[in-house]
């Protein structure tokens, strides 16, 4: 066992976190740890560190166990050292060993004589190379590359980034040091999708265990074997992926509804007996004892409440034309940075699309163009009857906050009922009295739910959204998906949730090369029209890779007959012939054994893909290092071919 917890109580004041929880982090775990917002999930993983103290019960460490931890407290601090040595700071020990060997050659310059001193320096070195300290600055580099760095930020000052950057230079500090455990607490908020993409590949193959908490369904998919959910101040554990959860979940849900609807009914009928009989000397006895029975009685939660059954109803004023918007001959630019260069696009009625792409492409600038806040060079053609709804960050700055949540629900023209605002604000996280908080008291999080509520119930036919998904959880989450799916009008959204954009969006738009190029489909067709495109690409350049050569006449070897050539009228040697025929021979066998590779790569490739497969690391392990294998005997096979195909060309023009 790493870490864990053993019979744990904490409580947060009045409120109480978590109560006799068990729970032992063994190695190599993939875990996700979620929960809805506010239940305590950041809280558990400071008590697991030991930033709190339980209440009752024992935080557990192995001996010699390090942690690694991830959290949003992390961005206060701040350094002008640049990234590259932020990160770097992760190999303190090399560090040290370095200054040390500079130190020890320079005094072997003065003392070159002194065997004492060059048997040091000899350790040192060797030390070195034993930690692999060679290539620190190499592996550095490819982390920080791989979370969204160019090579040219890698020398500017920390302090220069926003906070979503810095927390990625955090992040590849902590992966760089290779903890027992790493922690990471919404790591995936401050990546984009590739970013979101290497962080999968590298956290699958990371030697120690991991706990994350996201609100990224397909993150959790593809990365965690185990999930640990804290729900109604106990730790539940799932063994599989999300999925796997969501099932299990179900099932174990209407198990303990029906034993609530028992418990309850049983409870209706002591009640009964109590009340029938209390009075009665005869029966007194038997109606206290049924009261202290209940008094005894564990109470099974009703779990029908869990999950509020929200519909939100939209009511479009107008319906708009067929086309929404339409970009033409489109060019951005803030000096010189490119964003999109003589582009265009059209948005139709019924259209829900995704902007995708890294950070940095312009997802966000392309959005305010479509919405007229951004200036530009080109057109944007506004259709007939549309009436938008933008909502994105700075909308934060349009809330009145004097103004109660719910007054300024009220306020936004939507004509509910106040009953139909306080049901909806649920959805947004926000129950009971939180309704009547003024917006001044609100934090950052607290104001965009805010925002995107009033957004979602104004009468536009026509939504644009940036990261709408940001501060919300799973749930509500779920809910905003099933609320745009009922929309009956059009929308633009930037999202990094994948899992979001998966569900509601029908088209994709995605920024490359100063280009909106336009995807006819939803996420997944777009995913694998990506592969497709990649995997053509890699055999195109394979192809163009390979030496110009005639192709030798495709026939069986056996009515392949030479005919002997004359030069100078004297004819072929017969050594020459055999040799020609012998290559040959090898040349087409070389053929049929590149043709059976490429479609068994092709065939692994498709495995790799599978849900069944990469969710499970052993499978996983299992077909990557058969897929790295058969790579490498076909390009092993190619080198042959290639070879054997140049000795032809050699016997055939002696043959001349």
């Amino acid at each position: 066992m790493l870490a864990g917890l053993q019979d744990v109580t904490f409580e947060f004041g009045a409120r109480t976190i978590v109560r006799d929880a068990t729970w032992h982090i063994q190695p190599n775990e993939r875990i996700g740890l979620i929960g809805y917002n506010g239940t305590g999930k950041s809280t558990l993983l400071k008590v697991l560190v030991g930033e709190y103290s339980p209440s009752s019960g024992s935080v557990e460490r192995g001996r010699g166990t390090t942690i690694g931890y991830l959290h949003q407290d992390l961005l206060s601090f701040d350094t002008g050292d640049s990234i590259l040595q932020v990160a770097l700071s992760a190999f303190d020990k090399i560090l040290l060993l370095e200054k040390e060997i500079e130190t020890l050659g320079k005094r072997l310059e003065k003392e070159h004589e002194n065997e004492a001193l060059l048997h040091e320096y000899s350790d040192k070195l060797h030390e070195l190379d034993t930690l692999g300290g060679y290539n620190i600055h190499h592996k550095t580099e490819e982390v920080l590359q791989g979370l969204g760095f160019s090579n040219s930020d890698l020398q500017r000052p920390y302090k220069e980034f926003s906070g979503g950057w810095r927390m990625r230079v955090l992040l590849a500090k902590m992966i760089l040091q290779q903890p027992d455990l790493l922690l990471l607490d919404e790591p995936t908020n401050h990546l984009d999708l590739p970013s979101i993409e290497w962080l999968e590949k590298y956290l699958v193959h990371y030697k120690g265990a991991v706990v994350i908490v996201s609100h990224d369904k397909y993150f959790l998919n593809r990365m965690v074997t185990k999930i640990v959910e804290l729900y109604q101040q106990q730790l539940h554990f799932y063994n599989g992926n999300f999925d796997f959860y969501e099932t299990e979940k179900a099932m174990r849900t209407e198990l303990q509804q029906r034993a609530f609807e028992n418990q309850q009914e049983y409870i209706r009928q002591q009640e009964r007996f109590i009340e029938r009989f209390r009075a009665k000397a005869t029966k007194a006895a038997a109606a206290q004892s049924a009261m202290k029975r209940l008094d005894k009685l564990e109470r099974i939660e009703d779990v029908s409440l869990d999950r509020p059954e929200i519909r939100i109803n939209f009511q479009l004023d107008k319906i708009p034309g067929k086309i929404i918007c339409t970009l033409k001959h489109v060019t951005k630019k803030f000096g010189d940075l490119t964003i999109v260069e003589n582009t265009g696009a059209e948005i139709n009625r019924g259209d829900k699309i995704a902007l995708i792409g890294a950070n940095g492409k312009g997802k966000s600038t392309l959005l305010r163009i479509v919405a007229g806040t951004e200036k530009f060079e080109g057109e944007r053609i506004w259709g007939h009857n549309v009436e938008e709804s933008f909502y994105a960050q700075h909308q934060l700055e349009a809330l009145n906050i004097q103004q109660t949540i719910l007054d300024e629900m009220k306020h936004c023209g939507s004509q509910k009922t106040e009953q139909e605002l306080r049901t909806l604000l649920g959805c947004f996280l926000f129950s009971g009295d939180d309704v009547e908080k003024k917006i001044k008291v609100l934090s950052g999080g607290e104001k965009a739910r805010v925002a995107l509520a009033k957004t979602m119930v104004s009468k536009a036919n026509f939504l644009i959204l940036d990261e709408p998904t940001n501060h919300l959880d799973l749930l509500s989450i779920d809910l905003l998906i099933e609320a745009l799916n009922r929309y009956q009008g059009s929308l633009i959204l930037v999202s990094h949730d994948r899992h979001f954009i998966s569900k509601a969006a029908n088209r994709i738009w995605e920024i490359e090369d100063h280009e909106i190029k336009d995807f006819a489909g939803g996420y997944e067709e777009w995913m694998e029209w990506k592969e497709r495109k990649k995997t053509e690409a890699a055999k195109q350049n394979q192809v163009q890779a390979k030496p110009e050569k005639k192709q030798p006449e495709q026939k069986p070897v056996e009515e392949i007959k030479p005919q002997p050539v004359q030069k100078n009228n004297i004819p072929i040697d017969k050594e020459l012939k055999k040799e020609l025929q012998k290559q040959q021979r090898s040349l087409q066998q070389l053929e049929e054994k590149l043709a059976a590779l490429t479609k068994q790569k092709k065939t692994l490739e498709d495995q790799l893909a599978l849900p069944e497969i990469y969710s499970d690391k052993n499978k996983f392990l299992s077909a990557e290092a058969e897929y790295k294998k058969v790579t490498s005997t076909l390009e092993n096979t190619n080198t042959e071919y290639e070879a054997v195909f140049e000795k032809l060309m050699e016997l055939e023009e002696k043959g001349k």
